[in-house]
């Protein structure tokens, strides 16, 4: 079913508070406002009322689980500026890609904890470079601390949604994350269903071996283009079909597309009309839980920029509204605090 030519993206936006309301995870913690992946993210996302708070996961040498956008570290902390992990600089391939930097399971988590982590988005906000130099690289166990210590603070229930990041490799380099991700789970009380915990991967085979060692609610995260790093040999356009997504169905618990999937965007850069991702997946019985809201005028649709500067903020509001209003059921925002605003909560 396709929304009637006169049902403008619009008049989607306005009524989105009465259609539905998603939950809030913050991406990377509030990383619009903070060196992503830090403690100092994570607890501003708290802060501004977030339901989640989003971890990617990824091994250091000696079996411990950090949040880290990538295992390629380069980006996100001050390794280059360290002389005495010179050497250390390699070139791998991950997924098929080759990468060229310092990696995290070619650490020691101690020698991990000597770096500090700086802003990876440099170019288009460079008031969070005022925090590079400050904070660590947390552990997963740091990150539910600091949820549970919240909990108990404020009164209300906050939810982790980590990330396997690279899933694949790690197992091929005997790092696996899934056992240990679930026994770090358990062993912090999370281990049913309703618990506050989803656990997201772009591989479904991954998603696959978690649902043999948990009943924790997962999440098959997909993108427009390319297919799972998996070795299935499939893509995700062929698993966004309703038979693709009846496969998910049987060992997911929903979906997290990337926007572009359920809103493309025109030539021009304007919204497009939506597809049926949602109402298929819903039909399917998963949930969808959207990726990536952010603020600044360079990943907004052209009618909702204020400005032509890429770095400026825009109308985030109403890109939020504009997905409540098509029926997903979670956001994920580098801005949870504009985001928890937009739908009234």
């Amino acid at each position: 079913m396709r929304w009637p030519i006169f049902l403008s993206l619009a008049s989607l936006a306005m009524t989105a508070p009465a259609l539905a309301s998603p939950i809030v995870i913050a991406h990377r913690g509030a990383s619009g406002e903070r060196p992503e992946h830090t403690i100092a993210s994570y607890t501003l996302a708290i802060e501004q009322g977030a339901d989640f708070i989003e971890p990617d996961l990824v091994m250091t040498k000696d079996g411990v689980l950090v949040a880290r956008h990538e295992n390629e570290i380069s980006g996100t902390t001050d390794i280059a500026d360290h002389p005495e992990f010179a050497a250390r600089k390699v070139k791998k391939t991950i997924d098929g890609q080759s990468v060229s930097g310092w990696f995290t399971e070619d650490f020691t988590l101690a020698e991990l904890k000597t770096l500090r982590a700086k802003e990876r988005l440099l170019m288009l906000r460079p008031g969070n470079a005022a925090y590079d130099g400050r904070f660590e690289i947390p552990t997963f166990q740091e990150i539910i601390d600091l949820a549970r210590a919240k909990e108990k603070e404020t009164g209300r229930r906050i939810g982790l949604y980590p990330e396997t990041k690279h899933p694949s490799y790690f197992r091929s380099i005997g790092l696996a994350l899934e056992a240990p991700l679930a026994a770090l789970l358990a062993k912090n009380g999370y281990g049913a269903k309703d618990d506050p915990v989803f656990i997201q991967s772009f591989e479904l085979e991954n998603l696959k071996t978690l649902r043999g060692l948990t009943g924790l609610r997962l999440i098959f995260l997909m993108d427009a283009g390319g297919g799972p790093a998996d070795g299935s040999g499939r893509t995700y356009a062929a698993l966004a079909t309703p038979a693709g997504l009846a496969e998910v169905a049987r060992t997911a618990d929903g979906i997290g597309p990337s926007k572009e999937m359920i809103v493309p965007r025109t030539v021009l850069g304007r919204s497009g009309e939506p597809t049926d991702l949602v109402r298929d997946a819903h039909a399917a019985g998963l949930k969808v839980h959207v990726w990536t809201f952010r603020a600044e005028n360079y990943f907004l649709p052209l009618e909702m920029r204020k400005g032509v500067d890429p770095r400026k903020p825009g109308d985030l509001t109403a890109e939020i509204r504009q997905f409540a209003a098509i029926g997903v059921d979670g956001v994920f925002s580098d801005f949870p605090g504009i985001a928890v605003a937009a739908l009234k909560r």
